[in-house]
């Protein structure tokens, strides 16, 4: 299942986010978690080091190869040079799934060792100093959207995504990815507003949508967020010891969480395990092809030269057929 966490900056998206990851090692689920925000806290959030964190390899940097890679044999495009960050997958491409090793992994995830099992953790990579003035930092995230896009997975396999901030996640179409979206809110005015924008941009796209109420204190928090969103508020999660010790760096066993954040956690888990039984190949492929027939129009053909049009297989489904390599 592919999972986002979306919210305002300051929500406490990355700390749900890495909290989530947890408790699916714990499960024993495999996981590739990505860090998709250029303010890059995921790595921290799950227990590296600064040094550590600063190691991971930036997928943004690397984006020659993945491109390579995932071209594979596809006959419609001409070169890597011509892949843009909406590139669909075709007959001949090269997909990831995962559970496997390929070379897009080998470059861009490192295996995290937390309390209860191993995930695998990819990061965009930061905005450098080197970007400043030439770049925009969608180029980046760019990564991410062309790998989600030829990322094939099944039940009880969990891609978890820490989200940019706020609505950016709308400059792409990287928002319809998802099997589910966890939108992260505060009970305050600010922490709603975000949900109200995602909602409504979301509308037409079929977005499966839930909020996760953060720093909930009382019974007036709840009151307020049931108000302010009604239905698709999912759970809250209030003050946690476990939290404020990992964010000071010295974390207890994670089997010591409050029990109250656990049962929250599952209820995270439940619902996008159940959200597997509207997953929709045929949707989540028109609407790949869709945003990519936007891009190559708006700015894709000018800055590669292609006809980027081109590229789109009408005859191609991705679907968990793909789930196992096909032979050659």
């Amino acid at each position: 299942m592919k999972i986002a966490f979306v919210g305002k900056g300051g929500s406490g998206k990355t700390t749900l986010s890495s909290l989530f990851i947890r408790h699916l090692a714990a499960n024993e689920a495999p996981v590739v978690a990505v860090d998709a925000d250029i303010n890059q806290h995921l790595g921290a959030a799950l227990g590296l080091d600064e040094e550590e964190a600063a190691a991971m390899p930036a997928m943004g940097a690397r984006l020659p190869l993945i491109k390579e890679y995932l071209r594979g044999t596809n006959p419609r495009i001409a070169s890597a040079d011509t892949m843009i960050k909406t590139t669909p997958p075709g007959q001949g491409s090269q997909l990831l799934r995962v559970r496997e090793d390929n070379p897009v992994y080998d470059a861009c995830a490192r295996t995290v060792r937390l309390d209860d099992g191993d995930i695998r953790l990819m990061a965009t990579g930061p905005f450098t100093e080197s970007d400043l003035g030439v770049a925009c930092y969608h180029s980046k995230v760019g990564a991410v959207e062309l790998c989600l896009n030829h990322l094939v997975d099944g039940p009880d396999e969990y891609v978890v995504v820490d989200m940019t901030a706020g609505s950016d996640s709308f400059a792409s179409g990287m928002f319809t990815r998802f099997d589910m979206t966890f939108l992260v809110a505060e009970p305050t005015r600010k922490g709603v507003s975000v949900y109200r924008q995602y909602k409504e941009y979301a509308r037409d796209f079929g977005v499966a949508l839930k909020v996760v109420g953060n720093k909930v204190q009382g019974p007036d928090d709840l009151d307020f967020l049931r108000e302010e969103v009604g239905d698709d508020l999912l759970v809250t999660v209030g003050h946690s010891n476990w939290v404020r010790a990992m964010e000071k760096g010295r974390p207890t066993r994670f089997e010591l969480l409050e029990a109250d954040n656990r049962m929250a956690l599952q209820s995270l888990q439940n619902a996008a395990d159940d959200s597997y039984a509207h997953r929709d190949w045929e949707r989540y492929t028109r609407q790949m092809v869709h945003f990519h027939l936007k891009n190559a129009e708006s700015w894709g053909n000018a800055k590669t030269g292609a006809d980027l049009a081109a590229q789109v297989d009408p005859g191609f489904v991705l679907g968990e057929q793909f789930a196992v390599p096909q032979p050659s």
